[in-house]
């Protein structure tokens, strides 16, 4: 079982929500994104937010096609998002997909992504993903990593989400590493492309933003 959270990012930047429908998931709305998932003709499972992005006409249609609906005030301590993502970890899906995170506020966009450490920080390795049009966003621990390559996201950047990444290694790379520290901050890993069907990346410490994107 896997679970797709669409939040209530800009819809030009979603890629087609078709490709990832048909098997074993749990749709999940948040906010905004529980109307264009209605709209996309896909019924999501249950709906998480404050809903002071839609109309009343748009809160009636979305009242009528979902079920369940986890509506909060919104003066709170967490965002709709984390709470929707909260509720998708606690289902121990075998991984999470989150659509519509990305673009549009740029303090949205960092709090999407911080919210992929708190899993790794407990020891939870449930794979999350952030995935837009252009971009696909993931987060690692220490550890050795296979990585296949994607004709439509050639491009491969390794950013450091805390002070050090130790022991980074690349490869199969069109520039290879071997046991490099990192430091947050550096570009140094930007823009890498694999150079077979499929490379490897390995580090001992911290923790790395994973970003597989396309021009």
């Amino acid at each position: 079982m896997h679970i797709n959270i669409l939040a209530g990012g800009p819809e030009e930047l979603l890629p087609d929500l078709n490709e990832y429908t048909g098997g074993d998931e749990i749709w999940i709305g948040v906010d905004r994104g529980v109307y264009t998932l209605i709209k996309r003709n896909i019924t999501p499972s249950i709906a998480f937010g404050d809903f002071d992005s839609v109309s009343n006409h748009e809160i009636s249609v979305i009242e009528e096609y979902v079920k369940e609906m986890k509506r909060f005030k919104p003066e709170k301590n967490e965002t709709d998002m984390e709470l929707a993502l909260n509720w998708a970890i606690e289902q121990n899906p075998d991984f999470i997909r989150i659509f519509g995170a990305t673009g549009g506020r740029l303090d949205h966009l960092l709090a999407n992504v911080h919210l992929l450490v708190k899993p790794l920080m407990e020891a939870n390795v449930m794979n999350i993903f952030l995935i837009d049009n252009q971009n696909i966003l993931s987060l690692k621990g220490p550890g050795s990593y296979k990585i296949e390559e994607r004709v439509d996201k050639k491009y491969v950047s390794f950013v450091p989400l805390t002070l050090n990444v130790k022991g980074l290694t690349l490869d199969g790379f069109k520039y290879p590493l071997q046991n490099r520290h990192i430091s947050i901050g550096s570009t140094l890993c930007i823009s890498n492309e694999l150079i077979n069907e499929y490379g490897t990346f390995s580090f001992s410490e911290g923790i790395l933003l994973v970003i597989r994107s396309n021009d």
